[in-house]
């Protein structure tokens, strides 16, 4: 890696924990956009998942009431792995371009879901028999792309949880899946201890950002910077969609 490379990925991981700071969108989601028009997704994805899980980690700790998350959607974040590495089968055979379209379109989607500010209640008949296909279809996406959100996400936002109940069962499925990716990237070889060393390295700024961006996010207007935030990731999908087309 040459200069211009480390300088996308600081840049990146300063964003994207602003970003989380501010807004709470995911640290994977506004990452990997960034990393994905200069790296082929391959080298973006191991790029992600340290500093991804170790923000969630804290998230975690923090919001409590992780043995109820767990009682409740075990279902779903078992149903992730076999989802996640038949997306991982699939990375590994397609070819870049395809990939970084799909992540795209999987941005715009999330981007313009979010901002319509859709809201459904799911009756506990359908939230149980959907935890499955759920969590299935969540790990193929997030196997294929790196993307975390869809369609776990409104999914639990349907459920119409309390916040911290909301935040811990998003949380648990982002940092169990990055695991799970995690292990599956390394033996695909796509985990290099080059770019496990700069993720660890990228701790520093993706720490001390989350930790400004914290103080700040009291005296910002959130919903300002919140559409914004997606307003970016629209485009930015966007580019990553069109490009296999011009």
């Amino acid at each position: 890696m040459d200069l211009t490379d480390y300088s996308v990925i600081l840049t990146a991981y300063i964003m994207a924990s602003a970003i989380k700071g501010l807004t709470g969108l995911g640290f994977s989601t506004s990452c990997l956009p960034v990393l994905a028009l200069h790296f082929d997704l391959k080298i973006a994805i191991p790029l992600v998942l340290v500093p991804s899980i170790v923000s969630n980690i804290t998230v975690i700790v923090q919001a409590g009431r992780f043995r109820e998350a767990v009682s409740r959607f075990w279902p779903l974040y078992l149903a992730a792995v076999p989802g996640l590495l038949f997306g991982l089968a699939v990375l590994a055979t397609i070819n870049s371009d395809v990939a970084k379209a799909v992540l795209g379109l999987v941005l715009m989607i999330y981007a313009l879901w979010a901002m319509t500010n859709m809201t459904v209640s799911l009756p506990t008949k359908w939230e149980r028999a959907l935890r499955v296909p759920i969590g299935f279809m969540t790990g193929i996406v997030n196997g294929m792309t790196g993307s975390q959100v869809m369609p776990v996400l409104p999914y639990l936002l349907s459920l119409n949880l309390e916040k911290n109940d909301f935040v811990q069962a998003i949380n648990i499925s982002f940092t169990f899946s990055s695991l799970v990716m995690l292990l599956g990237l390394n033996q695909l070889g796509y985990l290099t201890a080059t770019t496990f060393l700069i993720a660890l390295a990228g701790l520093v700024p993706v720490l001390l950002t989350l930790t400004v961006a914290g103080r700040l996010r009291r005296r910002l207007t959130t919903i300002v910077y919140r559409r914004l935030v997606l307003g970016l990731l629209l485009v930015m999908g966007m580019i990553l969609l069109l490009r296999n087309f011009l």
